[in-house]
């Protein structure tokens, strides 16, 4: 009898080496100029409201709320209109400019306290803040960013002048040849092309298919995890973040479009054809086991956009289940 021996990977516990005494910060950004839907700022409160926060704190963290962006400020977001807060083709860039830098000041702060910053949005242009954040603490940092949509639109090549379109432009510093909103100078636009990797793709403007080839980034659409698979993609992904067998800090951003609307329907630009509710969990899961996450976005969970209660259930929840998976929960 031939003896048939089967070889069994070791599953690594998650971990975070970068982060100290299991302090985690929850920012809530709840922001919605980025974008002309409202109810995608209601995203931080519905997921604390979901028990987001006690999860966590059940799985081991030591949790504080942050809200750099106040009540007063909330109010007077919604006051802003497109019409008297423009420059040229974009919209609301004076406001998109101001929260993004308070939100980069304190989550900077954070970050280099060592504290694991879960950042809950709030439309994606809100990232412009919180990378440039966290690359304040982790220079070296790599970003994973996790969407349907590139978000690379320059002030040049965006056609609906919404910013949450354009924040990887910003974050490159491919504006800072253009004329550029003042509010918006702030930003380092530091980030390196082999210091990005895209996962999900699946709704890529023509103008940003030419900038991701022209610098070289590496991005793996939809067809890329049917083709290989979502763990092969993630492991490319980190291997092009830090090559040669290479370890440093990792922040995802995560837009929760990436995942297919079948499982998150209640979101400001949903396409058809993206992951799976478990491969987008197994995605954050496998970030964790690596110990070198070091921050996160939950980004464009819109309440108001669900049809029923059920949708708005299982749009929170996900997102919920997102931050859960990347900060250690198990299914064993």
């Amino acid at each position: 009898m031939t003896k048939i021996t089967t070889q069994v990977e070791t599953v690594v516990d998650p971990h975070y080496k970068y982060i100290k005494n299991n302090q985690l910060a929850i920012v809530q950004a709840p922001f919605c100029g980025g974008q002309g839907k409202s109810g995608v700022e209601k995203g931080p409160k519905y997921m604390l409201r979901h028990g987001l926060e006690s999860n966590l704190k059940e799985i081991g963290w030591e949790t504080t709320i942050e809200s750099p962006l106040n009540e007063k400020y909330i109010q007077e977001m919604m006051e802003r209109d497109e019409i008297t807060d423009q420059f040229k083709n974009t919209k609301r860039p004076g406001l998109v400019g101001e929260t993004t830098q308070t939100l980069y000041q304190s989550i900077a702060a954070l970050a280099k306290e060592k504290k694991f910053v879960l950042t809950l949005g709030g439309d994606h242009s809100i990232a412009i803040g919180t990378v440039s954040g966290v690359q304040e603490a982790y220079p070296d940092v790599g970003l994973l960013w996790i969407d349907a949509h590139a978000d690379i639109n320059t002030l040049e090549s965006t056609d609906s002048g919404n910013l949450h379109g354009c924040p990887v432009s910003f974050l490159m510093g491919l504006n800072k040849e253009l004329e550029c909103p003042p509010s918006l100078k702030w930003v380092p636009g530091s980030l390196s092309p082999d210091k990005i990797v895209y996962i999900g793709l699946r709704d890529v403007d023509k103008a940003e298919k030419k900038i991701i080839k022209d610098l070289g980034i590496k991005a793996y659409s939809m067809y890329h995890v049917d083709k290989f698979g979502i763990n092969k993609v993630i492991e490319m992904a980190l291997e092009c973040l830090h090559p040669n067998g290479g370890r440093g800090p990792i922040m995802c951003s995560y837009d929760v479009d990436a995942v297919d609307p079948l499982f998150v329907p209640a979101t400001g630009t949903p396409v058809r054809g993206g992951l799976t509710l478990r491969e987008g969990l197994f995605l954050v899961e496998r970030l964790a086991e690596t110990g070198d996450l070091v921050a996160l976005d939950i980004v464009e969970c819109n309440p108001e956009l669900a049809v029923d209660d059920i949708h708005v259930s299982d749009t929170i929840s996900a997102g919920c289940a997102i931050a859960r998976c990347a900060l250690g929960e198990t299914l064993l």
